[in-house]
């Protein structure tokens, strides 16, 4: 049986990305696989300290040093079949679990080599689901798609295959509006591009997760 690890880079565990992550899952059991959901906010790790430990020549490359948390997810994932990485956008960025997350991952199985790219076990299939509450337009603007390139590319560089992308753009970050100070939002407006696109975000999400584990 195949199996999916879902990424949660949120801090909430049933909220916009969360929600997305679930419904790829539901798609992957629906195709017979598992699906296991991983959330980085209850988890207690760092990012990568740059000990180099992973170039060492007299020690196995493909694994990080550092013990914590972190740990068992990065060896879980060896043995996976599919992952998606389920971030919000944070000022521009992915989440701060999320990237250090990835700096974990990435970083030790990559070894400062042209000819060997990546010591990661096997080709493993991915997906990034961005949740944000920017606009289509405004993520145009600010020219998100090359923010977000470098994450994407080294992701193809180490896992060998290219990852698939899902944007959830202008979510609502509130259940009531009148609570927070955030006067630039119409929460009307807000809740009813919700109500209008966040299923089709979902269904998407779903396919996501039956094609991950299919391919």
């Amino acid at each position: 049986m195949k199996n999916l690890i879902a990424i949660n880079g949120s801090p909430r565990k049933n909220w916009n990305t969360a929600q997305l992550l679930q419904h790829a899952m539901k798609g992957a059991q629906d195709a017979g696989a598992a699906a296991e959901m991983i959330n980085l906010y209850s988890l207690n790790f760092k990012g990568c300290t740059s000990c180099f430990a992973c170039k060492l020549k007299n020690r196995p490359h493909g694994s990080c040093a550092m013990k914590d948390d972190l740990s068992p997810v990065l060896e879980k994932i060896k043995s996976a079949d599919a992952i998606i990485f389920g971030t919000p956008i944070y000022f521009m960025n992915l989440s701060a679990g999320m990237i250090a997350f990835i700096e974990r991952l990435f970083f030790s199985n990559y070894i400062y080599s042209d000819e060997i790219p990546t010591v990661f076990p096997k080709k493993l299939p991915s997906a990034f689901f961005y949740t944000m509450n920017m606009t289509e337009k405004h993520f145009e603007f600010f020219g998100m798609s090359e923010r977000l390139k470098m994450y994407e590319t080294f992701t193809q560089r180490i896992l060998m295959v290219k990852p698939k992308i899902l944007h959830a753009f202008d979510t609502v970050q509130f259940k009531d509006y009148s609570r927070y100070e955030s006067s630039i939002f119409d929460p009307e407006k807000k809740f009813a591009y919700r109500e209008k696109n966040f299923p089709k975000d979902c269904a998407a999400a779903y396919d996501v997760g039956r094609e991950l584990v299919s391919e």
